[in-house]
């Protein structure tokens, strides 16, 4: 059980919670949803202990809690796969903690009475965590999310932003944990891929909390919806997958609406009331003592009016190259590149763009997507071939893990150019949702979406022809994936993107799709896409 009570939290004059309150049982699966800024995280770093409320309470019944972030960060460089995957449980941890005890107690320091205590908790910890059998139970998971054996032995740096994302939620799997809480999981996955996560959390026997902006994920998983309301800062469960939460939403913001609607009409009657008892004669005693009853009333109407509906302010993008696209911005041809130490990734790769054309990039994680954006961007240098743009093309570039946004920099600082004046610049980023306050807030303290809509301002800004998207609707809510897909659609200029995301890459009009690691291009129809990812895995596509 999971539960709130009388929940406060501000961060400055921002309220996130107020008086709020929940109740999660057991085993339960949980969406939990709310625009951005609400407080859905927060609550995640509450559970966790990195965050106390103002005033009031969470408990969990659960002590074991496994943690997947949004945004997946490598600390150790050195770090290889398996050792990442291991430290999921905290064997050894506990293991060094025992030799200092031991230490402790060989030098007759400390309080031996605690000492003891302590190594009686971690000797039940390490046979909780299964210490002898771990790394057998490792293997079995490594071989049932078909992780490769000649993975495990890299380094986690090297990895794709897909494979960290595999490799994290791995080891969130393998923690042992009683309570999962999964922070947009699907960002970065592959079908294949996030088809094993949904079938892994419906039968995962444990509570289970999930942020995220992948609807379909939700409506495969949840039985309620916890939405983070942020006109009223309190909490709310709605029974049922994300679509029934919808419609149960839309009826109650209806309702609202119809109510607000008698409360106008009511208040409106009483003020014309009052301001006829006000200029009636003083005479008219009656009428007089009719309207101060009335102006009594029309008072306590005023403080029982609904509040009306917070409108959201919404990302306003319009992307305008300042010149047209070449009929062949870019040709590909014989590339070869791998990895030092690894085998090659293409081998012989050619292809041609074709100008206004929306060109999609396809395969499972880990076959070199990010990679193939990344040469034509000149970040890595070919084995052989040669990537020839023609010299009207300009390029843009939204690299999957937001490379080109700078974390030690403000908002602001992130989008100066000299072509634009400060005061455009002000205006551009309130396109954004960047306003006074926001724009020099240093990078490192905003959330994901927000780090994705300075990187999505930096393209517009570019005014290129050629758009190379990878994964751009990752990290952004389900309204502004919209409103982005919409603007690429009209987009004068030719995209070659990379998306695991079925309703924006239908939105953008792809023509045609590479298909890697083959090679091979085929005429874009969604049946076929669905047919492959469905029917291939790395192996097969190779042999074909």
């Amino acid at each position: 059980m999971i539960k709130g009570s009388k929940m406060d939290l501000a961060f400055g004059t921002k309220v996130i919670y107020d008086n709020a309150e929940f109740l999660i049982s057991d085993n339960e699966k949980v969406g939990v949803v709310g625009v951005n800024g609400a407080g859905k995280t927060t609550l995640f770093r509450i559970l966790l202990g990195k965050i106390e409320l103002d005033s009031g309470s969470v408990y969990s019944s659960k002590r074991r809690i496994g943690y997947l972030p949004q945004e997946i960060i490598v600390e150790d460089s050195r770090q290889t796969v398996w050792e990442y995957l291991f430290d999921g449980r905290p064997i050894n941890a506990i293991h060094r903690e025992l030799d200092s005890i031991y230490d402790r107690m060989e030098r007759g320091e400390g309080d031996t009475a605690a000492d003891l205590r302590r190594m009686q908790f971690l000797q039940e910890e390490l046979e909780y965590y299964d210490e002898y059998s771990a790394e057998d139970q490792l293997l079995e998971l490594v071989e049932e999310m078909n992780i490769g054996s000649d993975i495990l032995s890299r380094k986690m740096c090297e990895l794709s932003g897909g494979q960290k994302s595999k490799m994290a939620f791995a080891k969130t799997l393998f923690q042992k944990s009683e309570i999962l809480l999964l922070d947009e999981p699907t960002n970065h996955l592959d079908v294949e891929m996030k088809g094993f996560v949904t079938k892994y959390l419906r039968h995962y026997k444990g509570t289970v909390l999930i942020i995220s902006h992948d609807t379909e994920f939700l409506n495969d998983i949840v039985g309620k919806i916890l939405l983070v309301d942020n006109t009223t800062h309190k909490i709310k469960i709605y029974p049922g997958n994300y679509d029934e939460y919808l419609k149960r939403a839309a009826e109650e913001k209806r309702v609202r609406e119809l109510e607000t609607a008698r409360q106008l009409k009511e208040i409106i009657e009483l003020e014309a009331f009052v301001k006829r008892a006000r200029e009636a004669s003083a005479t008219n005693h009656a009428l007089k003592k009719m309207g101060l009853e009335r102006e009594a009333r029309l008072e306590k109407k005023r403080r029982e009016m609904n509040a009306p509906e917070v409108s959201y302010k919404r990302v306003k993008m319009n992307i305008t190259p300042r010149r047209e696209s070449a009929k062949c911005p870019l040709e590909v041809e014989n590339l070869n590149f791998g990895y030092p130490n690894q085998k090659l990734l293409y081998n012989g790769l050619s292809f041609k763009l074709q100008g206004n054309e929306r060109f999609l990039v396809v395969g499972l994680n880990g076959v070199g997507k990010s990679t193939l954006l990344k040469l034509l961007m000149g970040m890595l240098t070919p084995t052989s071939g040669r990537i020839r743009y023609n010299p009207r093309t300009d390029v843009a570039y939204y690299a999957q893990e937001l490379d080109d946004v700078d974390p030690d920099k403000t908002v602001f600082e992130n989008v100066v150019t000299p072509e634009y004046t400060d005061w455009q610049l002000r205006g551009i980023l309130s396109n954004f949702l960047f306003y006074a306050g926001d724009i020099n807030k240093r990078v490192s303290v905003l959330s994901p979406g927000e780090k994705a809509r300075i990187a999505l301002c930096k393209i517009l800004l570019k005014k290129a022809n050629l758009l190379l998207l990878d994964e751009p609707t990752n990290h952004l809510d389900p309204e502004t994936q919209a409103i982005i897909g919409g603007n690429f659609n009209l987009f004068p200029g030719t995209i070659m993107v990379v998306s695991h995301n079925p309703s924006f890459v239908e939105q953008i009009g792809i023509g045609r799709m590479l298909i890697l690691p083959s090679g091979r291009i085929e005429p874009y129809s969604k049946e076929l896409l669905e047919y492959y990812y469905e029917s291939n895995t790395p192996e097969e596509e190779k042999r074909k």
